[in-house]
């Protein structure tokens, strides 16, 4: 995947990831996926913090950022546990602004919660809200991606986790005030 700036300095993600296959270390296919109509999103926690954060990143077909969202709450109990709410808010927000379907995330944990949430009985309060936000998408998909695939949600709910204030922002572009997230 490549990135490209526009001139408010945000880096915007271009709509395919490609997936190298090596044979004898030596790249030999690449496949691209389309992206399209994604939400991208990530939860930050550290164990010192006083807060946990969450971002997440909603992009249409062509690869274009529609919305961007990022938050911060008082910590969580655990990394999972932002996820989790990451997802939880994403999915609220989707039923609010898109028709957005498909969620994107590193958390390859989140994943399995959501297809055996049996398995995870401390989490069955969380997951029985997320269940019942599941409802309203008939084409519910959640897909794991490589952490360097989600770069800008990553920014945006580590930047939230480590506000040292309550932090709400919702737009099309990193606000000014904010710090930019690293060339993709």
């Amino acid at each position: 995947m490549h990135g490209t700036g526009d001139q408010n300095g945000l880096v915007g993600l271009y709509w395919y990831v490609s997936l190298d296959v090596l044979v004898d270390n030596n790249p030999v296919v690449t496949q691209v996926i389309s992206l399209g109509n994604i939400c991208l999103l990530d939860g930050s926690w550290t164990s010192s913090a006083q807060f946990s954060g969450c971002g997440w990143v909603w992009m249409d077909s062509g690869g274009n950022i529609q919305l961007m969202r990022t938050r911060n709450f008082t910590q969580r109990e655990s990394a999972l546990h932002s996820e989790v709410e990451a997802l939880r808010w994403a999915m609220e927000n989707m039923l609010q602004h898109s028709t957005c379907q498909s969620f994107r995330t590193d958390c390859k944990e989140l994943i399995a919660m959501i297809k055996n949430p049996q398995a995870w009985p401390s989490f069955a309060t969380e997951l029985e809200r997320i269940e019942t936000l599941q409802i309203c998408f008939p084409d519910f998909s959640i897909i794991h991606v490589p952490r360097a695939r989600n770069q800008i949600s990553d920014f945006l709910a580590k930047t939230a986790r480590s506000f040292d204030r309550e932090l709400l922002f919702i737009g099309c572009s990193i606000p000014v005030g904010l710090p930019r997230p690293p060339q993709i």
